[in-house]
């Protein structure tokens, strides 16, 4: 049974994988084919195309949600009801709507939606809005976050910006949004946006830069309710039990066992109804009542038990939980203190047991962490020795304790002053520990890197004494110190990165890297930052030989100074120096100036005529063994010209499209005497400003140029030097995107 079990979870679990999802015939004979094969000793293959079956039918009803396609990008005026916590950062108002009607069109179960300068919003409230809907997406780019695959995973059918809107139902202000709003009015001495995260679950009160210390240091998962806040919850409402039990002071005809493991289990759901009862909260909650109920009746089973139905569980009730990396970092956690614990010989004590479960769980983290792509903490190990006992002893108990009394005057008051105080020294640790050792994001790497260095780490966790156990170092090691790409003399690497609305190019040659703009940043959102810095580090770059910004505007210039702070950048040229941002000390572009690098050749110029702004974008012409490369920044028609007029030989291979595909640029004279083969555009899916303009991509299909649009492709990578062609983020089949 335990093999079917395993069977089942391989099952739901190879959705993640899928590139497309299997067509309807295949879908109705994989469980009749499953039934055929039930009684025989192939039984696993039956469970696993049982769970396949539906894990597959789920996703699918997800898809069928989506927005229609005909509705992309319009207005529709709706009505619905507001769910979850609402969050306002910056004056722009999130939250999500349930079942949302329209007279015009049938839409999606749950939308996403952000409101500009919007006013309060309450959960429980029924709103008529104008919405712009866009169907679910996001950035495509290699290693970053997948904002489509997180959408899915939460059922989100579309995402919109509120044009308008009128309250149509209030409500009494719900008990969660009561309790939120009490917490940030206590004096928590500046963290009140913190014990909000801590009880409630609602994040949106934690700073770009608590987030950063917190994913520095490992400790994101003890300030956003999880598994680890359930469990130490109930574990204090358990160890507090057996403790009165061990010193005689539980009643004797009260059974400690089973009180212990009901007190802890209901202590549990009381904190996930606290929390909302988010994804996490249900994973945690069911895997702590599958623990309590193998520790009361079944331990005789073993400890796999336990995990398997829970795995199960989660997994058939929401097979798309698979695409969320919480998901795969819990169970992996909780396997390897299995792993650990389980069937060793003898005991440790307590602090060994301690020291060596931090220890071993972020050796058998690393490569899955790496594999999810995301950043590795150095400091997480030591740190959290310290910082999980001053949550769990300390700010968590203070924290819903003084949350659970604020109906009393003063009471509730202190404890919330006393955990702000305790959070407050744990942010000074972590943020001098964050400055020393930052979190590590890791280069791409060689897929058959990855099942050496997972047996590598099972080698390691496995007890000591046993044969090749030392041989998982080495293996481990790969996925940290894994060969290379070599690009050959001669020869750039080109990742033209998907930016939105935007600009950012990486260029690479053999031993130099030069990033021409930065990428948007908007008020907190900082596409240098999320999607660029990522971008770099995961091409094995540790330092910029050159950061050029075409010019000011935030759109090209906005990620730079995140850039900057985060990579030591040897020289930072510009154009429109004067509206560069003060923090940034950008050198003037100079027309004709020109540099080899690697065999290859940069030059760039500047029209010295042009007013502010677009005009005074800085060009960047590359030339790797006669295959050319144009970058245009913004310029516009004007400065189009004035490059043709003054004798610069322009002709080459590829083009970023001038100003995103603006109609007041790409002139036919100038596209003419370009003449190349393949035009590179970056802009932003459904952009206000309708690049590109429709004018210009007949231009372009009239003579003949392939368009390689970021909206569409997501990242776009070639070899210049190699005379090749383009690669695609989007090439890479994944069954979620559009």
């Amino acid at each position: 049974m335990r093999t079917g079990m395993v069977a089942l979870a391989l099952g739901l679990l190879v959705l993640r994988f899928l590139p497309v999802l299997p067509p309807v015939w295949l879908m109705l004979a994989m469980p009749i084919v499953g039934l055929m094969l039930l009684p025989f000793r192939t039984y696993p293959l039956a469970f696993f195309l049982f769970g396949l079956t539906w894990a597959v039918v789920s996703a699918k009803g997800a898809l069928d949600d989506r927005l229609l396609e005909r509705l992309d990008g319009q207005t529709l005026w709706l009505e619905g009801e507001v769910v979850g916590l609402p969050s306002t950062v910056d004056a722009v108002v999130r939250f999500q709507l349930a079942d949302p009607v329209s007279r015009r069109a049938r839409l999606p179960e749950r939308i996403r939606v952000a409101w500009y300068g919007g006013p309060a919003v309450s959960s429980g409230e029924r709103w008529r809005l104008a919405v712009k809907l866009k169907r679910p997406g996001g950035l495509a780019n290699p290693g970053a976050f997948d904002y489509e695959a997180w959408l899915l995973a939460q059922r989100i059918g579309a995402i919109g910006t509120v044009v308008d809107g009128e309250l149509l139902k209030a409500t009494a202000t719900p008990w969660r949004d009561h309790v939120r709003q009490r917490l940030l009015a206590v004096d928590a001495q500046g963290h009140e946006g913190g014990l909000a995260a801590l009880v409630l679950g609602d994040d949106s009160g934690l700073s770009p830069e608590n987030w950063q210390v917190l994913q520095d240091t490992g400790t994101v998962h003890l300030l956003v309710i999880s598994g680890t806040h359930i469990g130490l919850l109930a574990g204090l409402l358990y160890g507090l039990v057996a403790s009165l039990a061990r010193w005689g002071l539980w009643p004797r005809a009260v059974p400690w066992l089973p009180s212990a493991c009901v007190l802890a289990f209901a202590g549990a759901l009381a904190y996930g109804f606290l929390a909302g009862f988010d994804v996490p909260v249900q994973r945690a909650c069911v895997m702590l009542g599958l623990v309590l109920l193998w520790r009361l009746r079944f331990r005789h089973l073993g400890v796999v038990w336990p995990f398997l139905i829970a795995l199960n569980l989660l997994l058939l009730a929401e097979p798309l939980i698979s695409l969320r990396p919480g998901f795969w970092l819990s169970f992996a956690a909780v396997g390897i203190l299995i792993l650990i614990f389980g069937g060793r010989l003898g005991t440790w004590h307590w602090l060994q047991s301690w020291t060596r479960a931090q220890w071993l769980i972020a050796v058998g983290l690393l490569p899955v962490l790496l594999a999810l792509n995301l950043p590795v903490s150095v400091s997480g190990p030591l740190v959290n020795l310290i910082a999980v006992p001053w949550v769990s002893v300390f700010i968590l108990p203070l924290a819903l304790f003084g949350t659970f009394f604020l109906a009393i005057p003063l009471v509730g008051e202190t404890l919330l002053w006393l955990a702000g105080g305790a959070m407050a020294g744990l942010f000074q640790f972590l943020s001098y520990v964050a400055q020393t050792a930052p979190a590590w994001t890791g280069p791409a790497v060689p897929m058959w890197v990855w099942p050496l260095s997972l047996l590598g780490a099972l080698l390691l966790l496995l007890p000591n004494g046993l044969p090749m156990r030392p041989l998982g170092w080495p293996m481990l090691l790969l996925c940290v110190f894994a060969p290379q790409k070599n690009i050959p003399v001669g020869e750039v690497e080109v990742q033209h990165l998907d930016v939105g609305q935007g600009l950012a190019i990486l260029l690479r040659t053999r031993d130099h890297a030069l990033l021409y703009d930065a990428g948007p940043r908007f008020g907190e959102f900082d596409i240098g930052e999320r999607v660029v810095l990522p971008a770099i580090r995961r091409a094995g770059i540790s330092a910029l030989d050159v950061m050029l910004l075409s010019h000011a505007d935030a759109d090209h210039a906005g990620g730079a100074l995140a850039i900057q702070q985060a990579l030591p950048v040897a020289r930072m040229l510009g154009g429109d120096v004067e509206r560069m941002p003060p923090d940034l000390s950008v050198e003037r572009c100079q027309s004709g100036e020109a540099w080899t690098w690697n065999e290859v050749t940069f030059s760039t110029w500047i029209w010295g005529q042009a007013a502010e702004g677009n005009q005074g974008s800085c060009v960047l012409m590359i030339d790797a063994r006669g295959e050319r490369l144009l970058l245009t920044g913004d310029i516009d028609a004007q400065a189009e010209r004035a490059l043709l007029e003054e004798g610069v030989d322009v002709r080459a291979d590829w083009l970023q499209a001038p100003h995103h595909g603006s109609r007041t640029s790409s002139s036919k004279r100038f596209i003419q005497t370009v003449s190349p083969k393949g035009v590179l555009i970056s802009r932003g899916r459904n952009n206000a400003f309708g690049h590109p303009h429709p004018l210009v991509m007949s231009r372009y299909r009239w003579l003949g140029i392939d368009t390689h649009d970021s909206a569409e492709l997501g990242a776009i990578t070639l070899q210049l030097g190699a005379f090749g062609g383009v690669i695609s983020e989007r090439a890479v089949r994944r069954f979620w995107r559009n």
